[in-house]
């Protein structure tokens, strides 16, 4: 696509928004009050407002190799604490998606040069369920078994967070889990249970809120 389409473009989705509501981008102007956090992945093909079906000023989003939540990426913890105490969101979503090509990639026995220390988080989420992913005779199959365990293991992430325990006490937050097929288009809810998930670790975890 040539950079001048992307102008073209941008010319009739605010003819489009003010066809329907004259008073659009004022509005929108106001302020933000978004119901959602959603930390998804950068890959092109999945994006957040398209696949949840929701329009700008609805979540706040956050996107980075394989939708990992690092607890010393400045970036990722800034944006949570953010959305989660200023903002005040009530969900926090990590989604992931089938033929993820950082998780992939993670895989591969070769040296990625920068990116190694940050795929190592996946091989890691690998390393925690290796039993369960060395059954999987089936390597396309294993690999989504470990998108799916790499955005579980996310959401442990960021359940220990003093910002989303905090909130949880407060006002109820909660955390989802959600993978997107993207042969199908459909959003799966992997229904993590954050209350067992946080009863689990609180142990260890509990930042005394």
């Amino acid at each position: 696509m040539e950079i001048t389409k992307v102008f073209e473009n941008n010319k009739k989705w605010i003819a489009s928004k003010l066809e329907t509501d004259s008073h659009y981008f004022e509005n929108l102007a106001t302020g933000q009050t978004p119901e959602f956090l959603y930390i998804g992945c950068s890959d092109s093909r999945v994006t957040a407002e398209d696949l949840m079906g929701i329009q700008p000023g609805e979540a706040f989003v956050h996107r980075n190799i394989a939708n990992l939540v690092n607890n010393v990426d400045l970036n990722v913890m800034s944006v949570l604490n953010y959305a989660v105490r200023h903002l005040k969101v009530n969900h926090v979503v990590v989604c992931g998606h089938y033929n993820c090509g950082g998780v992939k990639a993670a895989m591969q026995p070769a040296d990625m040069g920068i990116l190694n220390p940050w795929l190592r988080n996946i091989r890691d989420v690998y390393r925690l369920h290796k039993d369960e992913l060395n059954a999987i005779p089936d390597e396309g199959a294993r690999y989504n078994r470990l998108v799916e365990l790499n955005v579980q293991e996310q959401c442990v992430n960021l359940i220990k967070t003093a910002a989303v325990q905090q909130a949880n006490t407060d006002r109820g937050l909660k955390v989802h889990g959600w993978v997107f097929d993207i042969h199908t288009g459909q959003l799966i809810d992997l229904k993590i249970d954050f209350n067992k998930i946080l009863a689990d670790i609180r142990e260890i975890y509990n930042l005394g809120l």
